[in-house]
């Protein structure tokens, strides 16, 4: 009994200082330093409304649109309350199948030539918002044809969009979906 009562005190001035005090400190801060990550990183459309976050993979399957990754998240795609993988291997023969499928459904819809594999095969997170810069550039002539707007402007629209790698040397190249879609929307109805 006498080791009882220290064990209790401590769970409780550690719950209070881990679970509280600290969480409030760390988002106060981040408030004030980092206001719009800390919000979500939301962005918003031409109507001034939020159209999503940055961080998040979005569904666009309008062929007007230049299409994102494909997600493996359960229940619904981009679901972010089931962030994964599908965990399936690269000889695993419904894994295959399904990449199969994607490319014959790109290949369908007039993207031309071999298909970049992250227009087929999700990330491990199943909610990348960003498209590599090759993945944008074979959906041009079918988003410039559903638009009505020629190549070479699309072309200029998707390399001002492109980001290059973090502090030059992290990552690779990249284009946010979301903001790429934003952006179309600004230049035509």
């Amino acid at each position: 009994m006498k080791e009882l009562k220290p064990a209790i005190l401590l769970f409780i001035i550690f719950t209070v200082i881990c679970g509280g005090i600290y969480p409030a400190v760390v988002t106060g801060i981040a408030s004030v330093a980092f206001p719009r990550e800390a919000g979500g990183s939301l962005v918003t459309g031409k109507d001034g409304r939020v159209a999503g976050s940055s961080l998040i993979g979005q569904p666009f399957s309008d062929p007007k649109y230049f299409w994102p990754r494909p997600s493996s998240t359960t229940d619904f795609g981009y679901n972010p309350l089931a962030s994964g993988g599908s965990n399936s291997g690269p000889t695993n023969p419904d894994y295959l199948k399904t990449v199969g499928d994607r490319v014959k459904a790109l290949h369908d819809a007039g993207i031309a030539g071999n298909v970049p594999a992250d227009l087929v095969q999700a990330s491990a997170s199943g909610l990348d918002p960003h498209i590599s810069p090759e993945a944008a550039n074979v959906q041009i002539p079918r988003v410039a044809k559903a638009r009505g707007i020629s190549e070479q402007e699309l072309s200029k629209v998707v390399a001002a969009m492109t980001s290059d790698r973090q502090l030059g040397f992290l990552g690779e190249p990249r284009v946010n979906v979301l903001a790429l879609n934003l952006e179309l929307d600004k230049l035509s109805p």
